[in-house]
């Protein structure tokens, strides 16, 4: 007689055909987590650990977003559950970083706010970044200069302005996140953008914007009038 496979062979069919014929949408949070994790367990039920992490974090953004140490609290979370769960936020950002790469970036702000949402939104701690355009005003570069605690990040002008220099860039975007979500800029940073763009503006580089990102939205210093 045969051997009788355990339910979850049973169960994996049915989500994977319901994926396949109706679409991801038609899965729930923790399904989507369970088809990521059957790759890191498969012979196992994956149900458990993904409804224990959708529990921990609270949603899909939560556990992409939680650190590797974060993960490793959760019963069942394995160094191969966690190295999958961290490689599906790099893809993400950099299938949106395609969407603007090589593009003018002032005519596609949407995806440029949305590429800056996914890349540090929900980051734990302040990072600094600069996106270098060229004459055009198309993107040559989002590069990460600093990285700090979780509500300060030193910012350097002459280091701005030297990667400028180096990468041939006429202008940049100053893009920062606030881990307490809330994306107003503080006094720190209106002074820090003001020394970025007087340095910047000696060797004729532009700085187009300092845009603020916290967890449910963001701020312009263009838009705000403070550029």
């Amino acid at each position: 007689m045969g051997q009788i496979k355990p339910h979850y062979h049973g169960h994996r069919e049915r989500l994977r055909r319901r994926l396949l014929d109706k679409g991801a949408t038609s899965l729930a949070d923790h399904e989507i987590l369970e088809y990521l994790l059957f790759g890191a367990r498969p012979r196992g039920d994956t149900k458990p650990l993904a409804k224990a992490l959708i529990a921990r974090f609270g949603n899909l953004a939560g556990v992409f977003s939680a650190s590797p140490r974060e993960l490793a609290t959760v019963t069942g979370a394995g160094d191969t559950s966690i190295a999958i769960l961290k490689i599906i936020p790099e893809a993400a950002r950099r299938m949106a970083l395609e969407e603007i790469i090589d593009r003018p970036v002032l005519s596609s702000w949407n995806q440029v706010l949305a590429y800056c949402r996914i890349a540090i939104g929900r980051e734990k701690t302040e990072q600094f970044r600069l996106l270098f355009l060229d004459t055009k005003n198309r993107l040559i570069a989002d590069e990460m200069q600093q990285r700090g605690t979780v509500n300060h990040t030193p910012v350097y002008p002459r280091e701005v302005v030297k990667r400028a220099l180096e990468l041939d860039a006429s202008a940049l975007i100053m893009v920062h996140n606030h881990p307490s979500g809330d994306p107003t800029p503080s006094k720190a940073d209106i002074a820090i953008t003001r020394q970025v763009q007087s340095a910047a503006a000696e060797l004729g580089i532009a700085v187009h914007d300092h845009i603020v990102i916290g967890r449910t939205g963001h701020n312009s210093f263009k838009s705000l009038g403070l550029l």
